[in-house]
Formats: structure tokens, sequence, C-alpha cells
């Protein structure tokens, strides 16, 4: 399959169900995307897995949740994501955590806001990813794909009032996706994106931070990174490597700026729904 550039339609107030890890997943991986969506009118919903109590570095544990949580609010309102839900888990422990727990949650979450896309990381992207809470979540979210389906996986949401639900789409993302299929022009919205990833100041500083260990132990020094974490103005480095991946991801399709993402539609029977498939009158 041939990736391609998609066209984004118009969401009439379709649900768009967004499963990250962390606070700043959403605005790094995808806030382009996010924004052409929320501008198209679809209503996206996030769900932030973990708190990130310990993603900051000179603070305690209190003020770095709180301060997280603040900025993603922040960098929400920016995106256009509708709500945010928040289910707690411990930062950077999601290894020992049950993936069967984490999974009933999604599944709740979907059964809820009855998305027409599921969207969380491609837990085939193994390469290069070294955080254990992405894919557990990306590995949770996709088997809750199915299971949110099964009236017998966890009947106690029907006595609730819920119902099983099938979403149509579901949208991957990583740090090296596994096979692209769908490209986002995000050429006219990546400023925004770049405004939504600044209010993560936090998690930012403890990345600059990371950088600068990094470099040390092997005797370099980055100046662009010291003089950020000095000036505390985190614009120019972030700005320019944003950018720079989009445009990394663009230049196939002759964009300025892209996203790309794996797609499967309709349980990857696609071509039996076009076959055979009728519309529903509304």
């Amino acid at each position: 399959m041939t990736a391609e550039l998609v066209t984004v339609e118009e969401g009439n107030g379709r649900v768009i169900l967004v499963v990250v890890a962390h606070a700043d997943d959403a605005a790094l991986f995808l806030g382009g995307t996010i924004l052409r969506w929320s501008d198209a009118g679809w209503r996206v919903v996030l769900v932030r897995v973990t708190d990130d109590r310990w993603d900051s570095v000179g603070l305690d544990e209190k003020q770095t949740a709180g301060r997280n949580a603040d900025e993603l609010q922040r960098a929400a309102r920016i995106l256009g994501i509708d709500e945010v839900i928040n289910l707690g888990y411990a930062t950077d422990q999601l290894g020992d955590a049950s993936e069967v727990a984490l999974r009933e949650k999604i599944i709740r979450c979907i059964r809820e806001y009855r998305p027409y896309a599921l969207v969380s990381f491609d837990p085939y992207a193994m390469y290069g990813e070294d955080n254990q809470d992405h894919l557990l979540v990306g590995a949770a979210t996709d088997e809750a794909f199915w299971t949110s389906q099964f009236d017998l996986h966890h009947p106690e949401h029907l006595k609730e009032g819920l119902q099983p639900h099938g979403c149509f789409e579901r949208w991957y993302f990583g740090r090296q996706v596994m096979k692209v299929t769908d490209v986002v022009d995000i050429t006219a919205v990546i400023a925004r994106k770049v405004d939504a990833v600044l209010c993560h100041t936090t998690m930012l500083a403890n990345m600059l931070h990371q950088l600068s260990l990094q470099a040390r132990t092997g005797g370099w020094t980055l100046p662009m990174v010291e003089e950020a974490r000095t000036s505390g103005d985190y614009r120019p480095i972030f700005e320019s490597m944003l950018y720079r991946r989009g445009e990394s991801v663009g230049l196939h399709f002759d964009v300025a700026a892209a996203e790309e993402f794996r797609v499967v539609r309709f349980g990857g029977m696609l071509e039996m729904l076009q076959a055979h498939g009728k519309r529903i009158e509304e």
C-alpha cells in the first residue's frame, strides 16, 4: 500500500478519541492533525493515561504533576481539544501495570464517547521506541478497539447504560510508524502546533536537561540547548525541531509540513465494504 496525502473531511460533530501516555504526546506527535480535525468540526477527546508526576527537573512530585496537568489544559485549548480525560496512572511505570486493567478503562471511554476514529501509538512501531508507557498504551488501545464491541467484555458497563461500540477507523502514530498509509498536510497549522508544544514548559525543560546530560557524557556541549536552558526561551530550538520534522515528512508529498500515520479502516476489510456495502440514509 502506497502512502497518500489525505483530505480531512468535515467532522460534523463526530468524535475522535485520542489515547496517549503523557501530557505532551498529543502536541508533539500529531498536534497539526488534531488542529486540522478540530478546525474541520470534529470533536476531539483526549485520554491521558499517566499523570507525568516525575517529568520535570528541579521540582518536587506534587509541583510536577500540577504543572504538567495545567500545561496540558493550555495546550488542549490551542489544539481545539474538546475534553481531556486523565486516568491517573503513575508515569514511567506502565511496564509493570496490567494491560487488561488499562484496556478496560479505554473500553469504557470508547463506549461512553462512541468515536468514529480511535487514535493511539502504533504498537508495532518498535524501532527507536524505548518508552514502555507508549508501548503499553498502544497495545491496550489496539485491543480495546475490538473488545469494546463484545457484549461479554465488561458487562458491568452495559448495566450502567453503556453499549458495545465499533470504531470505523484506527489511526496509529509513533516515533517511526510501521507502515505509513496516510499523510496529513499541516502547513497551515504548524505555527499553532508549535504554540501548543511550547505550553509544556515543564516537560520541555526536562527534555533539554536530558540532552545536556547526554552531550556532556560524550564530551560535547550543544550551545543552542544551553542557551535555551539559560534564557528559558524554548521557542527557537523547538520551533526549529518541529518545522524540520514537518518538512521531512512533507517533502515527499510536495507540501511544506506534514504528519504521517498508519490508518486501518473498517477493520482492514474496506474493500468488502466498498464492494457490498450500502450507505445508511440519514
